[in-house]
């Protein structure tokens, strides 16, 4: 069976993006839900760290809906899938605590497949996506040095302190 390959453009393309940001988002944003559900941690850091991971995704979503330029109705489907996925997830897996084991074989791997899947999704769409077309486009080679400067800097300690969340999880 041949396969028909099509090229996406402008609209098309972007489209494409932004649902594919909205996949990783959301089911990352699920596994969050249900790991701070299923925790029996009274551990407050967490829950900040989650509540601020979330409010920064947030902002980069809605930043990438609005530069798509989507119908209003997209657009409100799409922030409202994001706004209810972590209360949802935190709702099943409060449903789920009483018999669930966090350290059962079965939930190990079926946690680390969904952990791997939106990770990947969110790695991909962060690189090929976000970063590549903010800092390879023309507003950026058009900008003083000073600016690339600074937003590879920024770029960098974002990275930094991402990665020394680590520490805490």
């Amino acid at each position: 069976m041949d396969l028909e390959l099509r090229i996406l453009k402008g609209e098309q393309l972007t489209l494409f993006f932004i649902r594919i940001l909205e996949l990783g988002i959301v089911s990352h944003s699920v596994i969050i839900g249900l790991s701070l559900g299923v925790s029996q941690s009274t551990c407050t850091i967490k829950r900040l760290v989650a509540a601020l991971h979330q409010f920064f995704e947030g902002f980069a979503l809605g930043d990438c809906i609005s530069q798509a330029q989507l119908k209003d109705l997209s657009m409100l489907l799409m922030a409202f899938f994001f706004a209810i996925t972590t209360p949802a997830g935190i709702a099943a897996g409060s449903a789920m605590a009483s018999f669930y084991d966090p350290y059962s074989p079965r939930a190990l791997v079926v946690e680390g497949i969904l952990n791997a899947t939106s990770a990947g999704i969110l790695i991909y769409m962060a690189l090929v996506d976000l970063i590549a077309a903010d800092f390879l486009g023309r507003r950026m080679s058009n900008s003083p040095t000073i600016l690339q400067v600074g937003a590879y800097v920024s770029l960098f300690l974002g990275a930094l302190a991402m990665a020394s969340l680590a520490i805490w999880t």
